[in-house]
Parts: structure tokens; sequence; C-alpha cells
């Protein structure tokens, strides 16, 4: 079977304001804004369209596991454990609330951040082969 779908090219957030986390996003994540209106704000972050969706209150892209554990929907990926110690730090800096870096018994580290309105994120510090053969990146 010959594959179909290439990539994924936009996520959908859920935010309670968009004026605010549209800020944050592009003030705390480094994120580009593309696109804002009081409904919606489009950005580019981590080589993907982000769409931040005015959304009701208590909700989010977070999930709840069979074992009861809530879970997030998305994992950044960054460059060697060095970048991922370097992001790590950087969010603590910028108030961001971010959990351990931890060892989850697979290749590299991870730590999860999560955004105003509790949608829970993953950063991982392997890049996919596939990425990083595209883009020439080295160890």
């Amino acid at each position: 079977m010959s594959e179909k779908l290439l990539r994924i090219g936009t996520t959908y957030i859920p935010v309670t304001n968009v004026e605010i986390s549209s800020d944050w996003y592009v003030n705390k994540l480094g994120a580009e804004l593309n696109y804002k209106d009081e409904d919606k704000a489009i950005l580019n972050l981590a080589n993907q369209s982000i769409f931040l969706v005015k959304s009701n209150e208590n909700q989010s892209s977070n999930f709840i596991d069979i074992y009861g554990q809530e879970r997030f929907s998305l994992t950044f990926e960054v460059n060697g454990l060095d970048a991922l110690e370097a992001v790590h730090k950087d969010f603590i800096e910028n108030e961001i609330r971010v959990g351990d870096i931890e060892n989850r018994g697979h290749s590299g580290r991870n730590f999860i951040f999560y955004d105003l309105d509790n949608n829970k994120f993953d950063v991982w510090s392997e890049l996919s082969p596939i990425f990083k053969e595209k883009y020439l990146i080295s160890q």
C-alpha cells in the first residue's frame, strides 16, 4: 500500500481567550502569528499550523486513558538531551507550568508542559529520523 496521508498539516487546540492565548503561544513558545479574529488564531509552531479555537471553559485537548491518567495529544521534538534540558530551563524561566524531565523507558527523555487552558503537551529529546534526514540535521 502506498502512503496516502503525507503529514499532519493542522492541529486544533481549544482555548477560552483567543487574544490572551495567542499572545502566550507567541511570547512563551515562539510561535508565529499568521491570523487572528475573535474566534480563532492561526499560528506556525514546530513546522505545523496550529489553530487556537475559542471554546467553552474546561475544554482541553487532553484525554483520560484506561488507567485514569490524563494524557497529552501532542509531542514536540527537540534535537537531543541538551536541547531538551535547555527548553525545559527556558520554560521554567518563562513561568510555563512544566513537569520534571523523565525517563519513560524508551530512547530519549521527555517532559510535559501546559498552556493557559491546561492543554497538556509533551516534549521529547529525539527527532524522528525522517525529519532529521529531510532537514539534514546531525547530532
